[in-house]
């Protein structure tokens, strides 16, 4: 059974840093696209990073380039997303989801995340000082 479980959210100040975690179990983690995505109260959800399998190319939304980075550790089954310089405006829930279907790339229009199957609950974030 695919099961993804978010975690590392929290309250930090702006300009601090939160390192997320995305635990997977039921499948070989590296064999799929992983992108992490985020929905602030009123607002739609919003493709935050993805990683595509095996070779691990990436990819950032305009608004976190530069401040964000998404990794992978097969052996721990887990990925990452390392958010540095935060903003208040980056105060969302953030949610990690899995393609349906085994070595693809973070394909275009991935942002949308029409392509993802399987979802995490997510973790709150929340930049206030």
């Amino acid at each position: 059974q695919v099961q993804l479980v978010e975690s590392g959210g929290g309250l930090v100040q702006p300009g601090g840093s939160l390192r997320l975690s995305c635990a997977a179990s039921g499948f070989t983690l590296d064999y799929y696209a992983i992108g992490w995505f985020r929905q602030a109260p009123g607002k739609e959800r919003e493709g935050v990073s993805c990683i595509s399998s095996i070779v691990g190319g990436t990819d950032y939304a305009d608004s976190v380039k530069g401040r964000v980075t998404i990794s992978r550790d097969n052996a721990k089954k887990t990925v990452y997303l390392q958010m540095n310089s935060l903003k208040p405006e980056d105060t969302a829930v953030y949610y990690c989801a899995r393609v349906p279907r085994m070595f693809t790339g973070c394909v275009l229009g991935w942002g949308s995340g029409a392509d993802f199957g399987s979802w995490g609950q997510g973790t709150q974030v929340t930049v206030s000082s």
